[in-house]
Formats: C-alpha cells, sequence, structure tokens
C-alpha cells in the first residue's frame, strides 16, 4: 500500500478507546464500503492482485440506504460489487461458523456466474468472485489464511477457467500470511477488520497511510446514530445466532452420544443373545447327553 504524500487531519484522529463495533460487523462492513469508494478500491485491489491504474470503475451494485433497516435473513448483507463493467464479485463478512460454509459460499457463487441472458453467448459470462472474511477457521485440518478455489484438471492441476473463483480470508491467522498477501496487504486489511481500539487503528494507519481514508469512513459510520442502531441489532442477532448455534452443536453431541450408547447397548444385547443361544446348545447338548446315558428320562 502506498503511503499518502499529504498531511491531511482526520477526525478519527482524536478518537481513544475502544470501538463501537468492530468491521467484523457485517452492517457496519457495508457501511464503510458503501461510504469510501477509495477504501472498496483499495480492498479489491488488493484481493485480486491488481494496481489502481486497473480499476477503470468498481461500485456496489446493491447499495443500502445508511441506517436502513435490514431484514435478519440469510444472504441479506452480501455486498455485490462491479469492477470494470464485466467482473462481479460477492464480499461476504461471516462471523458465526454454521459448518455449511463450503456450500453455501458455492451456492452465492453459483447464483452470479448463472446470469446470462437466454439467447446470448456463454462466452459473454462474466468473471465472477465469491470473497468470505471467516472469523474462524474453515477447514481445521487445513488451516491458511487466504485461500484460493477455482476449477481446475484433478490429475495436472490444469486450469478449467479463470472465470469462477472462490476466495476465503481466514482473519484469525494472519499468522499464516505468505509473502504474497503481505506484498498486497491483506493481512493488513484482517487486522483492520479485527481492530477493537482506535489505537489498534492508528497504528495500521500509521504504517499504512492510504488506510486513512478507510480509518475515517469508519469513524463517520459510527458516528451515525442511526448506522449505530442496526449494528447493535446486528451484534444482537449475531449474539442470538451464536447461542442458536452452540445449541445444535451441543444437541448433535448429544445425539451423537446418544446413538453411541444405543449402538453400544445395542452391540451389548447382540453379545447377550448369541451368549444365550451357545448356553441354550450347551444345555441341549448336556440333556441329551444324560438322556443319553440314563442319567435322565
Amino acid at each position: 500500500m502506498k503511503k499518502e504524500s499529504n498531511k491531511k487531519t482526520y477526525q478519527f484522529h482524536k478518537a481513544t478507546g475502544a470501538l463501537k463495533y468492530t468491521m467484523t460487523n457485517d452492517y457496519l462492513f457495508r457501511m464503510v464500503l458503501q461510504r469510501d469508494k477509495e477504501t472498496l478500491t483499495l480492498l479489491i485491489c488488493s484481493l485480486l492482485h491488481l494496481t489502481k491504474d486497473q480499476v477503470v470503475d468498481v461500485y456496489i451494485d446493491n447499495p443500502v440506504e445508511p441506517g436502513a433497516t435490514i431484514a435478519n435473513k440469510e444472504y441479506q448483507l452480501d455486498i455485490v460489487v462491479k469492477l470494470n463493467g464485466d467482473v462481479i464479485i460477492n464480499l461476504e463478512m461471516q462471523v458465526i461458523n454454521y459448518n455449511n460454509w463450503p456450500m453455501r459460499s458455492l451456492s452465492y457463487l453459483c447464483r452470479k456466474f448463472d446470469s446470462i441472458l437466454k439467447g446470448t453467448d456463454y462466452n459473454t459470462a462474466h468473471t465472477v468472485y465469491q470473497i468470505g472474511f471467516l472469523d474462524f477457521t474453515l477447514f481445521e485440518n487445513h488451516p491458511e489464511f487466504f485461500a484460493k478455489y477455482q476449477m481446475r484438471n484433478a490429475k495436472d492441476n490444469y486450469l478449467y477457467t479463470d472465470r469462477f473463483n472462490l476466495f476465503v480470508v481466514d482473519l484469525n491467522r494472519t499468522d499464516m500470511a505468505t509473502d504474497e498477501d503481505k506484498f498486497y496487504g491483506i493481512d493488513t486489511w484482517a487486522s483492520l477488520f479485527k481492530a477493537t481500539t482506535w489505537e489498534e487503528i492508528k497504528m495500521i494507519t500509521d504504517n499504512n497511510p492510504s488506510l486513512n481514508s478507510t480509518a475515517e469512513a469508519i469513524f463517520m459510520s459510527t458516528a451515525n446514530q442511526d448506522i449505530l442502531e442496526q449494528c447493535r441489532i446486528r451484534e444482537d442477532n449475531i449474539v442470538h445466532e451464536k447461542l442458536q448455534a452452540e445449541r445444535m452443536k451441543y444437541l448433535e453431541n448429544e445425539n451423537k452420544t446418544l446413538t453411541n450408547e444405543n449402538q453400544s447397548l445395542s452391540n451389548e444385547n447382540q453379545v447377550l443373545t448369541e451368549e444365550k443361544l451357545l448356553l441354550n446348545e450347551r444345555v441341549a447338548k448336556l440333556e441329551k447327553l444324560l438322556k443319553d446315558n440314563g442319567i435322565q428320562e
């Protein structure tokens, strides 16, 4: 990220203490990207490894009026970005692990890719990206900070098409950022999104002055009471959803435990049944032996 040459004074420079909400709040995430086109441009450039002069035009295709109420429904807070007129980028901030992200993200990606009008040449299909910022590790046995998935040949890894792309940024694994990730500042974005105090943000912007406008957009958005109210509602919903997810996980574990216990009892019953059959066979043989020897009629 290039340093700014000017010494412009921003309002966030005077802010101290804890942020009211962090950028992991998907409503605030959306408001900041909507408010500041510079932020949107820099973020897209980092993720797609572009230079600013390669961005002819970029805008959010599904903007929301700042402070407007958004129903707590799935897919509601996806940010659909149009880049240079022919690239569609779907951005999503996700803090709760419902253990369905692979299928969910593919659903997002396919919806955006399958937008060819009837009778139109398939070669006109837009290049699409589904980019998820996750506040959890997607694959515990295969952690990665910035993962890129594409359709490739299973034998020799030959690329099928570069128009179908699924990216995942693990906000908690900046320790695994590669030199390339750091060169494009993706680890810096992750740190910014996770920052909980203004002191952290100032430290980030001191080293990356190009993010001053982003920090200012965060400050201005969190100074808007209508936006703050919607951020609060989203936080309440997230807490509720987390409790639901934890309860569901607990019930699933309980169900697994009961299933295992039932299986164990079933196995024990099977053993007892087999032992009973064996015992009956032995009793029958003993009775026959006694009868054959005139000991028992």
